[in-house]
């Protein structure tokens, strides 16, 4: 009798079981639709290169100039020294420590998927990647050098003047500061993080647990996606930090106006543009102020000056935990042997 009753309980149990799990499923599935409708997952380096037609090339150029210090005043600085590679695509201080050792004034975004901003920099001010790789090289607090100095040192330097002749074949004159630039763009271009937990989950695997799920679900209901949608959930459109309310002057210091700093448009004042989110857990500290360390704290302070939402514990770390699964698979990139300088390089200069 006791087996027989122990039989028809396991069953019951069983078949429990499954209806549950059918119901879960179901829910899975519709929050899976209604996410693919506002996100798309990352694609490959590979299917940006094909896409793109990007130029191996000018990649393989690019990948050197990432990484030379000798287009830095000091030849000490690269642009990994602010956006490493090993470190989520950024340099995870507060602001950047440039030429001088000055700090900058903001928070370095992260060079990692940066292809699908609709323009770079907080404000901005840049339209693409290679116009955004022309600032950081001469601004006096990052790596301080001039267009002329870096085509000195590119030229002074055969392997590179075969390398230019290679990468822009068809110019007359291949080593300029603009084709540098041109060349550090399409190289970064193909930085990207695809297959991240939520890509998987977008393209129908079962890759977030029930917590992961229930922030997706916040972050869709709470209105976190009216400034973070789409392939980097977020880098498309511009904000007022502080719009239902302003967050702490440590957070938004009153002097950093944002795009009205590019504009001189009062109504701009505090606009940024939105932060992508893809890789977050790797990117602290926060904010274009760079002074928020924690992502749970980060998530409170968006709700209450965004959304003019006070969340729950548990909703905070729930959409933490979501938030966790857009790290995706890290670009491997060797490190490059540069070529010797010669006589003719010009020396570093530290002042």
């Amino acid at each position: 009798m006791f087996k027989r009753y122990f039989s028809l309980g396991s069953s019951a149990a069983l078949a429990a079981s499954l209806l549950l799990s059918g119901v879960a499923n179901a829910d899975t599935e519709k929050l899976r639709e209604r996410a693919n409708q506002l996100f798309k997952p990352v694609p490959t380096a590979e299917e940006i290169i094909k896409e793109r037609n990007l130029n191996a090339d000018q990649i393989e150029l690019g990948r050197m100039l990432f990484f030379e210090p000798r287009i830095s005043k000091s030849h000490i600085i690269t642009c990994n020294t602010c956006h490493s590679l090993g470190t989520g695509g950024a340099d995870n201080v507060p602001t950047s420590i440039g030429h001088n050792w000055d700090a900058g004034p903001r928070n370095s975004p992260t060079v990692l998927n940066s292809v699908f901003n609709a323009t770079q920099f907080w404000d901005g001010r840049a339209k693409d990647l290679q116009e955004q790789a022309e600032g950081p090289i001469q601004a006096d607090v990052e790596m301080n050098a001039t267009p002329k100095m870096v085509e000195e040192v590119l030229n002074s330097i055969p392997a590179y003047q075969e390398l230019f002749a290679k990468a822009f074949a068809d110019d007359k004159k291949p080593v300029t500061f603009k084709n540098a630039t041109e060349a550090i763009g399409v190289f970064e271009k193909t930085l990207v993080t695809p297959n991240a937990p939520f890509d998987k989950f977008l393209k129908g695997e079962d890759a977030l647990n029930d917590e992961e799920q229930k922030g997706l679900a916040l972050f869709m209901d709470k209105g976190c996606t009216a400034c973070h949608s789409g392939v980097n959930l977020g880098g498309q459109s511009f904000f007022k930090f502080g719009q239902v309310q302003a967050p702490d002057e440590k957070v938004r210091p009153a002097s950093d106006k944002g795009l009205a700093d590019l504009t001189g448009d009062a109504n701009q004042e505090y606009f940024f543009r939105a932060s992508p989110l893809r890789n977050i857990a790797l990117t602290a500290p926060y904010f274009h102020s760079g002074v928020v360390w924690s992502l749970e704290e980060a998530i409170d302070i968006m709700a209450k000056a965004q959304l003019g939402q006070t969340l729950e514990k548990d909703e905070i770390s729930a959409i933490a935990a979501f938030l966790h699964t857009l790290t995706g698979e890290q670009p491997k990139v060797e490190y490059p042997i540069l070529p010797a300088s010669t006589a003719k390089t010009p020396k570093p200069d530290s002042n």
